[in-house]
């Protein structure tokens, strides 16, 4: 019999007169246990850890080892049961709780801290857009205000800094 699953993480699917629905059922609500909101121990670990508490999982490195093997890139998830994997997706969005940080899942690697919008609010208000362009730095002029030229200065170098203007 061809076991049927779902397209983007591959829950198995029950089937009519299958027997033993039971197993299929609970390896499908193994992975939605981790996949509804995933957490992984750390980003691009090789090798397996000696022991692994139910529930923790890691995203695979470039050169895996032990039951690790031919895993590269996915979620390694530890469960009562053994080892269950989970193939990534790009837009995939996995929190690393070593790190603090969320993993994102590009077309073809991992990137990890990195955050893409548009913009950024606090409190309703936009605080961060897209970058501005280039302010130049004043020169000339028939009076010099070194001063002022200096904080100008100091202002578009920290702008700089943050993105927030082109360089």
């Amino acid at each position: 019999m061809t076991i049927s699953a779902t397209a983007r993480h591959g829950f198995p699917l029950l089937s009519a007169g299958q027997a033993q629905k039971e197993v299929m059922h609970n390896e499908a609500l193994l992975l939605a246990d981790f996949l509804i909101n995933p957490v992984a121990e750390e980003l691009a670990r090789d090798t397996p850890p000696e022991a692994p508490l139910a529930g923790q999982a890691w995203i695979v490195g470039g050169a895996p080892t032990g039951a690790w093997i031919d895993r590269v890139d996915q979620i390694a998830c530890w469960t009562v049961g053994g080892w269950r994997y989970v193939a990534p997706f790009e837009g995939m969005h996995v929190w690393l709780r070593g790190a603090e940080l969320w993993a994102v899942r590009g077309e073809s690697a991992w990137a990890q801290g990195v955050a893409r919008v548009s913009e950024v609010q606090v409190a309703g208000m936009r605080v961060l857009g897209t970058r501005q362009p280039m302010i130049a730095e004043p020169t000339g002029g028939s009076v010099v205000d070194d001063q002022a030229r200096g904080t100008v200065t100091a202002i578009l170098i920290a702008l700089r800094a943050h993105g927030l203007i082109s360089v």
